[in-house]
């Protein structure tokens, strides 16, 4: 069945309830709307992207296209895993890198040689893109792909010839596979490549070289529900960073070329909504070093209210191994964030809340349509009125910390301008002042115990449509706390949620709610086992426990033989890095300003997403006065470049003032030696 076919019918007797007696009772639109293809779109708010391909087995996030099709074998690839992954984290559709910049296709495209085709994943006779298609109708996901027009493989790339590979590749991808809801086109065009051996760089305007037009006829025919990304006639944009989230300000209305990805136009003349894209991990593709990068419930929590609470739809990405399935890290953070989700959506309180308006335009556009869960109502104000307020009161004192409310985007994006107020001890005080609302925004603030809360439309383009309200009182979240220690040797110790009583300890011990209860920064000069935890009193409940091994402070500690920017390896900041130009071995001396009785050291390599340097044979020497050194630990980080994570190496007790680190070979084939942080362990 056509998806489409409801909303027209809607849209129908909509506009003969609107036009009976020849007079037209609701609203017109206001400047550009959506297609009924938008509007389903919007409404699947969030779906998974899935990067798997040839840069999976090559460790990389951009392949040259040289690539030899026989690298790529996943040893137990499972879409069925993929699909139930995105389906129990409450995603409503997985879009698929078909082809990525490398030009490997998933499919046995007959526009090229170089895909599953002569692989010898099940003997050249497998399809990635239909397993995957089949997977997400068994579960009940939408389904799209990603089509790279930059193909750095093919020999006709930037000529002529290419243009109609592509063109049949994308012919291929929308006529096999089944209904698509979205088709992705990426930004990256032309450059260096293999291109058949030639291995050169070729420019093109991508602006006309791949036919946009030619593009957009072949999507329209055979996919006439798919939405378009990016190209050169798109119907969604990106929301111009790849960190997840929308800005505060957040028009679906644009113009394109006009450089406001993130916030679109307000005076747009096309309805072009913002997609925030954004990896689970620091890469888009696997990577076995990031194993331990999976973003933490917190970060995916901010990532959510602030696109789908902004206006966007959220596409996560989630980087398939080289097994071919969703790795477990990324499968246990996703059921986090979902898990946490259904707590903060569990009870609208403003289902029982009485709903009054300063306006109404007629019976068919009261206050009730509110609350009332339709999608297709919604309360507007008597014709001319643009500062409006809505007024839900509760029967007792309620606790919230959540509000969302929604705009009939059908007709047109319209506030600019709202405030959202609470009855507090009979006062009104304000809680949020914020511009757009659009089809979604959802407002996070410290929890306030309120008997009523007002919205007032402060300004907008023509009366608003408000379609929906909902008020929670989301649980706290019940993250570990984070502990660090500064070049001072102060102790932090920081809790997500402000609601958490933090409780921590210095014996080793467990810590609950009658340990010390965490209230200021502390200062450590000595080394001690600091362990914290998060405790709920409202539902007695614990987070898991928080370790950190303190040490002495690096505040006198001083780089001997390299220049000032080398200090970054010890001002304990894992977020600042330093490499050290040249070809290994190459050594790194530390004065540690005093005489310490040392019985080990950490290193860390660059926590960024591109790391350079990541050292795996080393030697550790320490020395009392700088000129006669001992060795007290050689040998290899084993597995480092896979799992970056902090290394430490324990010797025998010595004493030493200074020490010296030998590297001997980067993990890498970098052949230079990087840091984040390194540090001793003492007695």
């Amino acid at each position: 069945m056509n998806i489409l076919k409801p909303i027209f019918l809607l849209l129908f007797l909509f506009s003969i309830v609107s036009c009976k007696s020849g007079k037209k009772t609701g609203p017109e639109a206001v400047g550009p709307v959506p297609t009924p293809q938008q509007l389903a779109w919007q409404n699947m708010e969030y779906y998974a992207f899935i990067h798997f391909n040839m840069n999976t087995f090559t460790d990389m996030e951009w392949g040259d296209g040289g690539e030899s099709p026989e690298n790529f074998n996943p040893t137990a690839l499972d879409t069925r895993q993929w699909a139930k992954t995105a389906k129990d984290a409450g995603m409503k559709g997985i879009i698929l890198t078909a082809k990525h910049h490398d030009g490997f296709c998933l499919w046995p495209t007959e526009t090229t040689g170089h895909s599953v085709k002569n692989s010898p994943w099940k003997d050249g006779k497998g399809d990635v893109v239909k397993e995957l298609a089949e997977a997400c109708k068994e579960y009940g996901l939408k389904f799209g792909v990603y089509l790279s027009p930059w193909d750095r493989n093919h020999p006709e790339y930037a000529r002529e010839g290419y243009v109609e590979v592509f063109h049949k590749q994308l012919e291929e991808l929308m006529t096999n596979y089944g209904p698509l809801f979205e088709v992705w086109f990426d930004g990256a065009n032309g450059g260096t490549g293999f291109y058949g051996g030639a291995n050169e760089d070729r420019k093109i305007d991508d602006a006309t070289y791949y036919q946009w037009d030619r593009i957009t006829e072949i999507i329209r025919e055979h996919q006439p529900d798919a939405v378009i990304f990016s190209g050169g006639n798109p119907d969604i944009r990106w929301i111009g960073n790849e960190h997840g989230y929308g800005a505060k300000t957040n028009w679906s209305t644009f113009k394109p070329g006009s450089g406001a990805s993130q916030t679109g136009n307000e005076d747009g003349d096309k309805w072009i909504p913002a997609e925030a894209d954004v990896s689970i991990r620091p890469g888009w593709y696997y990577h076995k070093r990031e194993d331990h990068q999976v973003k933490s419930l917190p970060h995916l929590l901010d990532i959510y209210y602030k696109s789908i609470g902004r206006n966007a739809t959220l596409l996560l990405n989630l980087p398939v191994d080289a097994r071919g399935i969703v790795h477990e890290n990324d499968v246990k953070q996703l059921m986090k964030l979902r898990e946490q989700l259904d707590k903060d959506f569990a009870n609208n309180l403003a289902t029982n809340a009485k709903v009054k308006t300063s306006s109404t335009a007629d019976s068919n556009f009261s206050a009730s349509t509110l609350t009332d869960g339709n999608d297709n109502t919604f309360w507007m104000p008597e014709e001319g009125i643009v500062q409006c307020e809505i007024i839900l009161s509760f029967e007792r004192p309620t606790e919230i910390n959540r509000f969302l409310v929604q705009e009939h985007i059908a007709l047109g994006q319209r506030v600019e301008e709202f405030k959202l107020e609470g009855e507090i001890e009979g006062n009104w005080e304000e809680i949020a002042s914020e511009t757009t609302i659009g089809y979604k925004r959802i407002l996070r603030f410290d929890p306030v115990e309120v008997t009523a809360l007002r919205l007032k439309i402060e300004d907008a383009k023509a009366r608003a449509l408000i379609s929906n309200i909902e008020v929670y009182r989301a649980p706290l979240v019940m993250q570990a706390p984070e502990i660090s220690q500064d070049l001072e040797g102060t102790i932090t110790v920081n809790s997500y949620d402000k609601g958490l009583e933090v409780y921590y300890t210095l014996n080793g011990k467990n810590p609950d709610k009658s340990s010390e209860i965490y209230s200021e920064k502390f200062l450590i000069d000595k080394p001690t086992e600091v362990k914290a935890v998060g405790y709920n009193p409202q539902s007695d409940t614990y987070s898991e426990v928080s370790n950190f091994r303190a040490d002495i402070p690096k505040k006198n500690w001083k780089v001997l033989n390299e220049n000032e920017g080398a200090t970054a390896i010890i001002d304990a900041d894992e977020n600042t890095i330093w490499t050290k130009k040249g070809n290994l071995p190459q050594d790194v001396v530390v004065d540690l300003g005093k005489t310490y009785t040392l019985s080990g050291f950490t290193y860390l390599p660059h926590q960024t997403r591109y790391p350079q340097g990541i050292l795996a044979d080393y030697e550790f020497l320490v020395s009392e006065n700088g000129e006669i050194w001992k060795k007290v630990s050689e040998g290899e980080f084993s597995n480092i470049k896979n799992n970056p994570i902090e290394q430490r190496i324990a010797f025998d007790p010595t004493q030493a003032r200074y020490f010296k680190f030998y590297s001997k070979r980067s993990a890498d084939a970098s052949g230079v030696m990087g840091f984040a942080e390194i540090g001793v362990i003492t007695d």
